[in-house]
């Protein structure tokens, strides 16, 4: 790997003096600065291991950085400008070291860095680094060494606002004897923390000086707006017959009675009162109107020592649990300073429900300001999509706002869970990013951060930067779990980057991935069997996964699996070195992807019924077929159904027969792609308006759940997931548009509406927006595209439409169902029915 070219000197790596660092230890640094006028202009960057959260002159700047491979870590721009003033400045920095793993962030080792350029109003240059010039301060107000939240959470909050050194971050604060100078680590500026040489005492690791490096943000920082809490939807008592300490540490069963009577008196707009008898908690559930990932805060005035569990949930029902302590441990603690307090959590969240547990004083509180501070990628473009039926358009708009939680810095599955980037069924989301967005820079990051996860074997950690797969190593090896390293999640990875050069034409983000797709590809082929498949079951470390509710035995995921490794040996590999000019490389993958499909033809391939069949080989052992839609979808995605016999596979995808096995709700967009391909486009609006509709998550948090069946307050259940089918398959199969050539030179629209009499919507390509109108019936339809100027297309009729000869463009021969459109096209044309 070639070392970026970017180094933070004259900038040194710090910590706290110490020789050892507990997991979630917190460490404040601070700078005093004194200019001789308000800066022209004062940027720079930041970075540190694991989290920062930076101030200037007492207010809150920004957080960061994203999450990254802890060998090649991105420094966050920061500009200063507005936040620098003549006199006395004072920089200050929150900075987290994780220590265990998190669902963000793998492993690594403690260090923050800090460059600062500033330009005066007369021409003079200054600058500010970190170095042993910094005050530095190991904050005791979050216990250092604090146990993990869950698995994949590493912080467990627990913040006492009675050790927080008030005014530490703001000009004027006179530091004690608790501040020290800070320790500059023996790092390269040029290389992350992790090839320092202190001791990282858990793991006793250190990074390859040879292989690491820094490079400055990929993608923008992010939005940060407040959003307000709608209402207070209940309160209670809580009679504590455990400690509550104990309860939230250990769950002991029966630790509480609720008296579910109103705690809490409204004292005013967002402002209500409680008055604490030091015996019980009161327990306040507020909601938002839909779906966020944020920091949840509040302001409340109380008593010293007043305690207060800040609960989240994607999901509750008014009068369910009383305490809403049933979703990964998803709590944060904060204990109060006399007089008014305010709270914001360190790491964020994923949540509609915000629940405040108030305990451990007597007297008034008064609770105000209940909000969050909402995280969101700052898209070029918002998206356009405007439908006639106005359950469909709730699911779209449902659809956007899981987006919203899902693509942020990372592109992942669902945030209140692992927060983690996975390929295969959560790869899906990025044509709707491309398609919806217009964004090609978070999908580019995604590529390159991800593919670093890739196991000296050659196979990848299907889920990259996180903790997760590293667990699973140890834990395969000892037999204590079923799940190992995706093998087909690797496959979907090839197809993500096939898809980012389609939709952009950009091979140099495909530069760095591109070398471990063939090693990926290479793997696969060291494990091929003798009948030309590969196997699904006893591979070791690594699993195929496919799908968790369409498989009841796992030998039936060995026809869907190479059929799925065919099609991207010959569909997206072979094509991608072919542009990458390694023509040698091309030829091989399509051969092996030849022969693989092959081998499922000779051992599946039911040549009575015309169809793939998943128990084919033990078929008369079991006493019925068995299918899946995975199969049945690719095979007609990619053509590999023997001499295209397609209808027996289509009929079985629209009739959805017990005997076949149905995907979960984010790998469901396979059966609606090929449904639309068919031309069964009723199948796919059907589709949408009754099992997808039927989404409580749709209904209730504006978004798309995990699970056809999701239920409240529990922990299994994700409401904001990333099943994204509804936006793409609206874009890539009712309106029918996607690119032909790279870089959206050329396009096919090929509207199927089915009984839409209207859909208006855009595209967005990196040649500019493509405006697809359609208005009217089937029979009596007129449809509106336009075309940018770098872009040509056709417009592909369905079989139940055509164009009219009397269409309000140039007329087409009787007959045809394609119309040309030149670069730049502006038409309108009239179909009516076939």
């Amino acid at each position: 790997m070639v070392s970026a070219s970017f180094n933070l000197q004259p900038a040194k790596w710090i910590w706290y003096p110490s020789q050892r660092c507990l997991q979630n230890t917190f460490v404040f640094f601070r700078r005093v600065l004194n200019l001789p006028s308000a800066p022209q202009k004062a940027t720079g960057w930041i970075l540190a291991d694991s989290r920062y959260r930076l101030h200037v002159n007492g207010k809150r700047v920004q957080w960061g950085p994203a999450p990254c491979d802890p060998r090649w870590m991105e420094a966050d721009p920061i500009d200063l400008t507005e936040q620098l003033q003549a006199g006395e400045n004072a920089i200050g920095c929150e900075v987290l070291f994780y220590g265990r793993g998190d669902g963000t962030w793998p492993l690594g080792k403690p260090g923050f860095i800090f460059r600062l350029e500033i330009e005066l109003e007369n021409g003079e240059t200054l600058q500010v680094v970190s170095d042993g010039s910094w005050q530095s301060m190991l904050a005791r107000c979050w216990q250092p060494g604090h146990y993990t939240r869950w698995y994949l959470r590493a912080l467990q909050e627990e913040f006492d606002a009675r050790l927080y050194p008030d005014g530490w971050c703001g000009a004027g604060y006179e530091a004690g004897a608790d501040w020290l100078e800070a320790m500059e680590l023996d790092c390269p500026t040029d290389k992350p923390p992790i090839c320092s040489s202190y001791e990282e005492y858990m793991l006793e690791m250190r990074g390859d000086s040879d292989t690491a490096y820094l490079s400055p943000r990929s993608i923008p920082l992010l939005d940060e707006p407040d959003v307000k809490i709608e209402r207070l939807t209940e309160s209670m008592w809580i009679q504590w017959n455990r400690p509550p300490q104990e309860y939230f540490e250990s769950l002991t069963p029966d630790s509480f009675e609720a008296e579910r009577k109103s705690c809490a008196k409204e004292a005013g707009p967002d402002v209500w009162k409680v008055q604490l008898d030091g015996k019980r908690g009161a327990a306040l559930t507020f909601e938002l109107k839909e779906q966020l990932v944020g920091w949840p805060y509040f302001t409340i005035e109380a008593p010293e020592g007043t305690t207060i569990e800040v609960i989240v949930h994607e999901a509750h029902e008014p009068g369910g649990p009383a305490l809403l302590n049933t979703h990964y441990h998803s709590w944060s603690r904060f204990i109060c300073k006399e007089g008014v307090n305010t709270f914001e959590t360190f790491d964020y969240e994923s949540f509609r429900w915000l629940q405040l547990h108030i305990h451990g004083a007597e007297g008034e509180v008064t609770i105000r300001n209940v909000g969050a501070r909402r995280r969101i990628f700052p898209w070029p473009d918002p998206v356009q999509i405007e439908c006639s039926d106005s359950n469909l358009q709730m699911l779209l708009n449902a659809s956007v706002n899981t987006l919203n939680n899902s693509a942020i810095d990372i592109i992942v599955d669902g945030m209140a869970r692992e927060r983690q980037q996975y390929s295969g069924d959560c790869g899906h989301q990025i044509h709707a990013v491309y398609l919806g967005f217009g964004e090609t820079r978070l999908p580019a990051r995604f590529l390159k951060s991800y593919s670093q996860g890739i196991t000296e074997e050659g196979y990848f950690l299907d889920c990259w930067p996180a903790y997760d797969r590293l667990c699973r190593f140890m834990e395969r090896q000892l037999h204590l779990t079923k799940w190992g390293p995706i093998l087909d999640h690797g496959i979907g990875f090839v197809f993500d980057n096939y898809h980012h050069y389609l939709y952009t034409g950009d091979l140099k983000a495909i530069e760095e991935p591109f070398p471990r797709l063939i090693r990926s590809v290479e793997y696969l082929k060291s494990r091929q069997l003798k009948d030309g498949l590969l196997p699904v079951e006893n591979i070791g470390t690594p699993c195929v996964w496919l799908d968790h509710e369409a498989y009841p035995k796992e030998r039936y995921k060995q026809c869907p699996f190479n059929l799925y490794a065919a099609a991207m040996l010959q569909h997206a590999l072979a094509p991608l070195c072919q542009a990458f000019g390694d023509s040698d490389s091309a030829a091989w993958a399509f051969g092996f992807g030849r022969e693989i499909l092959d081998a499922v033809v000779q051992n599946f391939w039911d040549e009575e019924h015309g169809i793939f069949m998943t128990n084919l080989p033990w078929r008369y052992e079991e006493g019925t077929g068995r299918f899946c839609d995975r199969s049945l979808a690719t095979a007609i995605l990619f053509d590999q159904c023997p001499d295209g016999n397609i209808e027996a596979a289509t009929k079985l995808l629209v009739d959805c027969p017990p005997q076949m096995g149905f995907s979960y709700p984010a790998n469901a967009g396979w059966r609606l792609w090929a449904l639309a391909k068919a031309g069964r486009i009723d199948t796919v609006l059907h589709d949408f308006r009754t099992r997808w509709m039927a989404m409580d998550s749709v209904r209730l948090n504006n978004t798309l759940q995990e699970d056809w069946v999701a239920k409240p307050d529990t922990t299994s259940s994700e409401w904001s997931h990333c099943p994204l089918s509804p936006l793409y398959i609206f874009y890539m199969s009712v309106a029918g548009i996607r690119p032909l050539e790279p870089g959206f030179k050329r396009c096919a629209i090929r509207p199927q509406l089915g009984d839409l009499e209207k859909l208006n919507l855009t595209a967005r390509t990196v040649q500019g927006p493509i405006r697809f109108q359609a208005q009217g019936p089937l029979g009596n339809r007129r449809i509106a595209v336009s075309l940018p100027t770098g872009c040509s297309g056709e417009l592909i009729v369905s079989d139940q439409e055509k164009i009219s000869l009397e269409s309000l463009d140039t007329p087409v021969p009787k007959g045809h169902r394609c119309y040309q459109l030149p670069p730049g096209t502006e038409t309108e044309l009239m179909l009516t029915a076939s």
